[in-house]
């Protein structure tokens, strides 16, 4: 064990760095298939392996009746409506911009959430930590996006504006299936819980492309390239079955607020990769944008307990 770094703690670091990594294999992806098919096998196989592996370490959980409705709103909310619209609303939108909304509003919505559904208390240390790692994340992303222009003419009247409202709609209904999901938490293993969750909002998701997204039904053949396939395990591996959980299991533990202080390292992570993979420059204002996040990231990890009592804790 690490002295003085408690186990969430290296849980969140985890995190931070599978999901700040997780954009490689999306890139690979969705620059081949529909991102929407894309991310809807992602999410089908791995709720399928999440529920065999608990169901191979003896974690199997009967499922309640009376629960029924709030998986369902977790799984949809979580993965169905929170990755619909993010790659919908990417299309018509520059890469900064998705950035700074997405990153930004998720702590902020997984906060509010928190609040009104009493999971957690409103102090002083957690609006700092927001207000500094939203503060980065401008600072990060705000100069690259305003130095370009639309990715193409809007194919339609506000696209770039519906767009933008996809996105920021986006981080809201992952920060409310969240807090919903926290109470399942204490009933269910972690496992089960990601699993489930995983499978009936991939399941949705895939179904939607399928009735919606063009290209979809072709893509289905699978010929997608060795690349985009390496992206997709690697999604599926790192970013689903262990990402996924390992935040399933922070949600438990330190509540949504400060798990959702991920969005505040993970750029970090993302523009670190950026410069070693693709000697992509970093600038002094991305210096002051990655301490400033980083900054508020520790205010919001620093003193979390090492775990908190639940009632299921795998």
């Amino acid at each position: 064990m690490v002295t003085g770094v408690s186990k969430n703690q290296l849980r969140f670091l985890m995190l931070c760095a599978i999901w700040g990594s997780t954009w490689i294999g999306t890139k690979a992806g969705i620059d081949v298939v529909p991102p929407l098919l894309f991310a809807g096998t992602r999410f089908t196989a791995a709720g399928i392996l999440l529920l065999l592996y608990a169901w191979t370490r003896g974690e199997k959980a009967s499922l309640k009746l009376q629960d029924g409705f709030r998986f369902t709103a977790v799984s949809i909310l979580m993965i169905t409506l929170c990755y619909g619209p993010l790659f919908w609303g990417m299309q018509y939108i520059d890469s900064g911009t998705a950035a700074v909304l997405e990153m930004s509003l998720t702590p902020i919505a997984l906060l509010v959430f928190a609040l009104l559904l009493n999971e957690e208390r409103l102090d002083s240390r957690r609006i700092l930590a927001i207000a500094l790692g939203v503060s980065g994340l401008i600072v990060l992303f705000w100069p690259a996006s305003s130095h370009k222009t639309s990715p193409s003419p809007d194919p339609f009247p506000g696209a770039s504006l519906w767009g933008g409202l996809a996105v920021a709609a986006a981080a809201f209904t992952y920060g409310y299936g969240s807090v919903l999901a926290r109470p399942l938490l204490r009933t269910y293993p972690a496992l089960f819980v990601a699993g489930m969750t995983t499978l009936v909002g991939g399941i949705a998701l895939l179904i939607s492309a399928l009735a919606f997204e063009p290209g979809a039904l072709s893509a289905l053949s699978g010929n997608w390239g060795t690349t985009a396939w390496l992206g997709w395990f690697f999604l599926v591996i790192f970013g689903s079955l262990i990402g996924y959980t390992t935040f399933m299991r922070l949600l438990r533990d330190i509540g949504a607020s400060r798990a959702g202080s991920y969005a505040f390292v993970s750029p970090v992570i993302a523009v670190g990769l950026g410069a070693a993979v693709f000697a992509e420059q970093i600038t002094v204002m991305d210096v002051i944008g990655i301490v400033v996040m980083l900054s508020g990231a520790y205010l919001a990890m620093s003193g979390v307990p090492a775990t908190e009592s639940a009632t299921c804790e795998s």
